[in-house]
């Protein structure tokens, strides 16, 4: 395993082993069956992403010559990417594996998945018909062998790979002659459904994944060619990601990443998977004509690739073998039919999406778009939903005379394109529109809203760890502040000035903002515990978080551990520190919680000698966020929302049932149950549903 002077674990390797976690969930009997199977879809996501971005990084390294020491931690780019292709080849073999497990309890469930093979005479007529009206017109078929040039493979898009054995003329008339070798390409049509439902029988649900109804319509793909036989294995291919934006001045940023994002359809392929039962001529074939490199990673899969689709697996109103949906709990004493501002103005209050509905920041927006009050709102947005309700209170707003300010990333990962659509509709609609921070991503969560009062300008805004995404919000975790506190939203709005006056910057005393501030505030938070500690007093620290890979904060930690405080860590994804190492860090615990929801939250806990300090973020500790981006954290001044955090990070740190605890060997172990058996995200919604009946 590749480590880091014995201090560190591997940023890449440490995040391999949070995917293992959620294919964890997939192999968890107690997670519901269909379930299992989109916890499968998830893992595969994921790697696809890594390859994307963290793989393709470390082969840029690894091609410039360099070892890349200095930027991995101190691992060789060479060595770290066998280690990651050694890695995958096992997780993905585990993942067949448990897929093959999952595939034989769904047949219990009278769920059936079959193969071209399997095809009943009851079906025969459904898939011919499926295969001519829907399927047909939207398959790309390529005959590879007179090509001069390869096509260009799209990033992770499935190929069936085909090879036809021919008979030539002179072989059937008896005559010597020899057989002809013939390759093509099926791209699987993105805009079908991956999983096609068959007809019931009885009760009996049976199911067909659209590469093998494509493999049992061979014969109306090729029926030109007169072969003897016919195979079709499944490839696929990722590609670095990575944007590389030019400084053509004549362009605006829009078109510059429009293009970065149309470049990236051709980036230089980093992985090459493919179904391992592939013939050996086919394999190599595609090798040659593909340019496949030494420092790409050829990862032998299944029959079956983009598992993703797996997330998309059909409920077939199997609501047994599904999570029970939870019903969105209102914030006490915030009410949906009231005025949220008139409430706010009394007191903060903390929304924790998704125990918690999401309708405060919809109702929030929609609100001060109609209050003849209210001057102007900014806001910042980093992913919004596919149909998003924050930009039509924004475009609402501005048809109501407001002063409309949105500073949109157009550089969010992956989302790229659709925020390009969103900045072109909000620009038509007279939203004044901000693009970043030169060399700054913006990613932090923030709304200020300013209304006249009588003579006086009265602020209101929240500040939140994600992002202002209904549909993420329903299975993600994060809190979400409303405040009409004027100290906090002063400073709010400097951050907004320095969207656009990037020269100037500001000083804060109740926000924590990066990339100014961020490392400095919590270094002097930690080092406070650390003379507390050394002074006899209470010291401890909680925090929780999505990753943790700066390698300072992590020594930060573990000189705070050795001079006696008390450290609690849950951290969902990434973390390269390692806990419980005697001199090191053996006052440090440190768990990972993966479950129904996805973790999203940052909080950060200081004892402070017996009155903590208690404060949210956009940020984790990572060297990005902490230096590269613009995030925005605060400090909780309301007693109950203070408490309320408190309690909810004691309650993810009680769980012992969907809780890994983080050692050096990472080896994903659950946390031993000691007493009732905890699940945090359940354990959650209980206790809202308490605060809502005291």
């Amino acid at each position: 395993m590749i480590k880091t002077k014995n201090q560190y674990i591997n940023r890449e390797i440490s995040w391999l082993q949070f995917n293992a976690r959620v294919l964890q969930e997939s192999a968890d009997k107690h997670v519901p069956l269909i379930e299992r199977l989109r916890f499968l879809g998830i893992f595969s996501n994921n790697l696809d992403e890594f390859f994307k971005v963290r793989y393709a990084t470390v082969k840029r390294i690894a091609e410039s010559g360099r070892t890349g020491k200095s930027v991995l931690g101190g691992a060789k780019a060479k060595d770290l990417l066998e280690e990651i292709t050694k890695i995958c080849i096992k997780q993905q073999a585990k993942s067949l594996e448990i897929l093959s497990d999952i595939k034989d309890e769904l047949e219990e469930e009278n769920i059936f998945l079959i193969n071209e093979t399997e095809v009943t005479p009851k079906h025969e007529a459904f898939i011919r018909n499926y295969f001519i009206q829907n399927v047909s017109p939207q398959l790309m078929t390529i005959i590879l062998n007179d090509l001069n040039k390869f096509p260009m493979l799209k990033d992770t898009a499935a190929y069936l790979a085909i090879k036809m054995t021919l008979q030539r003329d002179e072989e059937l008339k008896g005559k010597a002659g020899k057989k002809e070798k013939r390759y093509a390409l099926i791209e699987i049509p993105k805009g079908i459904n991956r999983f096609v439902v068959l007809p019931n029988d009885g009760e009996k649900n049976y199911i067909i994944i659209l590469d093998d109804l494509i493999r049992y319509c061979l014969d109306s793909i090729f029926p030109m060619f007169d072969y003897s036989s016919i195979s079709a294995h499944m490839i696929k291919i990722t590609r670095d990601a990575e944007l590389d934006i030019d400084n053509d001045l004549s362009k605006s940023f829009i078109e510059k990443i429009s293009s970065s994002v149309e470049h990236r359809k051709i980036g230089d392929p980093v992985r090459f998977v493919y179904d391992k039962s592939i013939a050996e001529d086919t394999f190599a074939f595609l090798k040659e004509k593909m340019g496949i490199e030494e420092t790409d990673s050829l990862i032998p899969g299944g029959r079956y690739h983009n598992r993703r689709d797996y997330m998309g697996f059909p409920s077939l109103g199997r609501d047994d073998l599904q999570y029970d949906r939870i019903t969105p709990l209102p914030v006490k004493g915030l009410s949906l039919e009231g005025s949220l501002l008139e409430s706010i103005a009394k007191r903060d209050f903390l929304q924790y999406a998704p125990y918690h509905t999401f309708s405060y920041v919809i109702k929030f927006l929609r609100e001060a778009a109609l209050d003849p009050k209210v001057r102007s709102i900014k806001i910042t947005v980093y992913r919004l939903a596919d149909h998003s309700q924050v930009t039509a209170s924004l475009i609402n707003a501005v048809k109501n005379g407001k002063q409309v300010t949105v500073q949109i990333e157009l550089q969010a990962r992956f989302d790229e394109q659709a925020n390009i659509k969103y900045a072109e509709q909000l620009q038509a609609e007279g939203v004044k529109l901000i693009f970043g921070v030169p060399g700054l991503k913006v990613h932090s969560k923030i709304c200020l809203i300013e209304r006249m009062e009588g003579d006086r300008l009265k602020r209101y805004g929240f500040i939140s760890t994600g992002n202002f995404n209904e549909a993420t919000a329903r299975i993600y975790t994060d809190y979400t502040l409303f405040t009409a506190k004027e100290p906090i939203l002063k400073e709010l709005d400097k951050v907004f000035e320095f969207f656009e006056t990037t020269y100037k910057i500001h000083k804060y005393k109740h926000l924590i903002v990066s990339p100014h501030y961020t490392r400095k505030v919590f270094e002097k938070l930690i080092h406070r515990e650390i003379a507390n500690a050394r002074a006899g007093r209470e010291a401890y620290i909680k925090i929780k978080m999505n990753s943790f890979t700066s390698y300072q904060m992590v020594d930060q930690l573990y000189e705070a551990s050795r001079a006696g405080v008390k450290i609690q860590l849950i951290i969902r994804g990434v973390c390269c520190l390692i806990p419980g190492v005697e001199g090191m860090s053996e006052n440090i615990e440190a768990i990972s919680v993966v479950d129904k929801f996805l973790e999203h939250p940052r909080l950060f806990i200081f004892a402070n000698n017996g009155d903590p300090k208690v404060c949210i973020s956009s940020a984790d500790w990572m060297t990005r966020n902490l230096d590269n981006r613009v995030e925005v954290g605060c400090f909780i001044y309301d007693e109950d929302v203070k408490q309320e955090l408190i309690d909810t990070f004691q309650i993810s740190w009680s769980d012992n049932v969907k809780a890994r605890v983080f050692c050096e060997d990472q080896i994903n172990k659950y946390r031993e149950a000691k007493g009732p058996r905890v699940r945090s995200q359940f354990a959650m919604y209980d206790y809202y549903l308490e605060k809502l009946k005291a």
